[in-house]
């Protein structure tokens, strides 16, 4: 395969090596600080349900973020994977302000800003994606972790995060 500037041209192999990079700072590196937090009985459970334990955990994991960001760009990453996490960067950031103030679904945040970049990314096929986007919803009301509104809200929130992804790539 041909490469473009250092860099092996899209659909190959080294998409996946991004990805998991990108996957440790957004992905494993968070969820092990909240593991972390409810070990050490900081936290009450992983999904965080006492709205005012999320902001340290949240905090740290813009950190992370932030970091993986900046090992991202110094190392050349493909466009698409650094606006996707400068988009969930953005999403983080915009759930963090409204969770310092309202109770919102952030599994509905990041499943609606999911579903809406796999829309851009590779358009009406990715449709039936909004089926678990939305069984996500049901399930965070059925467990009464969040009202209708919270859930509506948390995905409407995720255009955030879709709407950084559009203008970054």
């Amino acid at each position: 395969m041909g490469t473009d500037g250092g860099l092996v041209v899209k659909g190959s192999w080294s998409g996946l090596g991004w990805g998991l990079l990108a996957a440790l700072f957004y992905g494993v590196i968070p969820i092990s600080i909240v593991l972390f937090g409810v070990k050490r009985g900081e936290l009450t459970d992983k999904h965080i349900r006492v709205r005012r334990q999320r902001v340290v955990p949240m905090s740290l994991s813009l950190v992370s973020v932030a970091a993986g960001i900046t090992l991202l760009y110094v190392l050349g990453a493909p466009a698409d994977v650094s606006a996707l996490v400068v988009a969930m960067l953005v999403g983080l950031v915009s759930s963090l302000l409204v969770t310092i103030g309202w109770q919102i679904s952030i599994h509905n945040s990041v499943a609606g800003g999911s579903v809406m970049i796999l829309l851009l990314v590779f358009g009406p096929w990715m449709l039936p994606a909004a089926l678990g986007a939305a069984a996500i919803g049901w399930s965070r009301i059925v467990l009464k972790a969040h009202t209708v509104s919270q859930v509506l809200a948390g995905t409407a929130l995720g255009g955030t995060a879709a709407l950084c992804f559009a203008l970054l790539r």
